[in-house]
């Protein structure tokens, strides 16, 4: 039987709030910073300043750099997680709506299952059969305007990679020494800005500042807030809260990214996305937050997708 988890106090449900407003919301401001940047140099930039604040942070807290295998782990789960990952969403957000990438992302929890399963580290369970037919149809289903319109499907395919990379990326670091999360996230960054880098200069993208106020504008939303700010909030619901409960985050996100995208960037909501979303969502309860059980002494907890928000 599922363990019960207490309810939040009101400061953890605060943070857990202010965490999915600020994740819903980078999905517009990436929107918005690639109408002034290039894609993957939005990404390289924001993520190459974002290491730099959590460097900082790290120096002033006085935490040690990890070493050896958990310095290896976290090269490897940088790259995934924030190299190929956000690099394909950056991509795929030049024409996926703000909505519908949210939505896409909101199936980590259960994409990350479905890879713990093949890496051997969680057992297969009918939950996550049900869950992977529930996505299927729920992708299938929001992504069915887009693809009978001119919208090339390789911007649809790249958001769906960009899932998997993220959930890759959370399987990944478990095989490895566990080092402390900000200077994890700042060694990740600084690979995963690597990856961007290579792949900006792949395509032939434009190396430049910001010209207009409202790009610098998503640029230090998604450095400060979109980055520093909901990792720490995250941190801060977990450590109140478990990481099977924080993880209702991303599934809430895309209701944040859908409303906004209607108020500030003049999207569609349209019965598909809704219809879509719904599927999604439902997927990821049944596969990865339905049927919970208490974890064994010594044992952490199987979701580990709170460690890596939008």
């Amino acid at each position: 039987m599922a363990p019960e988890i207490s309810p939040p106090d009101r400061s953890t449900l605060t943070a857990f709030a202010g965490a999915v407003v600020i994740g819903g919301a980078n999905f517009i401001a990436v929107k918005f910073s690639n109408e002034g940047l290039d894609p993957i140099v939005g990404a390289a930039l924001r993520f190459g300043l974002a290491a730099i604040l959590f460097f900082a942070i790290a120096a002033f807290l006085r935490i040690p750099l990890p070493r050896g295998q958990a310095a290896l782990g976290a090269v490897l789960y940088g790259a995934l997680g924030f190299g190929i990952a956000y690099g394909m969403l950056y991509f795929a957000l030049i024409e996926v709506t703000a909505g519908t990438a949210s939505v896409i992302m909101a199936s980590v929890p259960l994409l990350t299952l479905i890879l713990a399963v093949a890496h051997r580290q969680e057992r297969f369970t009918a939950r996550g059969v049900v869950g992977g037919a529930l996505a299927v149809i729920g992708i299938a289903v929001l992504s069915r305007r887009s693809l009978e319109s001119d919208l090339d499907p390789i911007y649809i395919a790249a958001a769906l990679v960009g899932a998997l990379a993220v959930a890759e990326s959370t399987v990944v670091v478990k095989g490895y020494p566990r080092a402390h999360p900000i200077t994890t996230n700042a060694i990740g960054m600084s690979a995963g800005v690597v990856v961007l880098v290579i792949a900006a200069l792949v395509r032939g993208e434009e190396w430049s500042l910001p010209t207009d106020s409202r790009t610098w504008a998503a640029l230090a939303w998604l450095v400060v807030a979109g980055s520093v700010a909901l990792f720490i909030l995250f941190l801060y619901v977990i450590a109140r809260w478990t990481a099977s409960a924080t993880v209702y985050a991303l599934t809430l996100m895309p209701v944040v990214a859908v409303t906004l995208g209607a108020l500030l960037a003049d999207e569609e909501i349209t019965l598909d996305v809704i219809a879509g979303g719904a599927l999604v969502i439902a997927a990821v309860y049944v596969a990865a937050l339905s049927g919970r059980r208490k974890s064994a002494p010594g044992e952490p907890p199987h979701s580990q997708v709170a460690d890596q928000p939008v």
